[in-house]
């Protein structure tokens, strides 16, 4: 079974909400999943991405492959993330 993390959409219609996730990469898009790693809001400015950090790495130890979006979202995430705490 081979794992990728990607985006599920959640929210209205015109009113985006993501969960990452841990899914299997033959279930839909909105399907089964493994486990959630965190989430991404786009409605607000600047955008929100929030990780579980322990979650995300163990499923990255383990082998699963971010697809490109979800790449660029831990990218910004954690590239904020010692502002944040600074």
């Amino acid at each position: 079974m081979a794992v990728k993390l990607r985006l599920t959409r959640r929210g209205a219609k015109k009113k985006p909400f993501y969960r990452i996730v841990a899914a299997d990469t033959e279930s839909p898009r909105d399907g089964r999943f493994l486990e959630i790693v965190g989430t991404y809001d786009p409605n607000l400015d600047p955008a929100v991405a929030v990780l579980h950090d322990d979650k995300l790495n163990y499923w990255l130890e383990q082998g699963a492959v971010a697809t490109p979006t979800v790449a660029s979202i831990i990218k910004k995430a954690r590239k904020a993330a010692p502002e944040a705490s600074a």
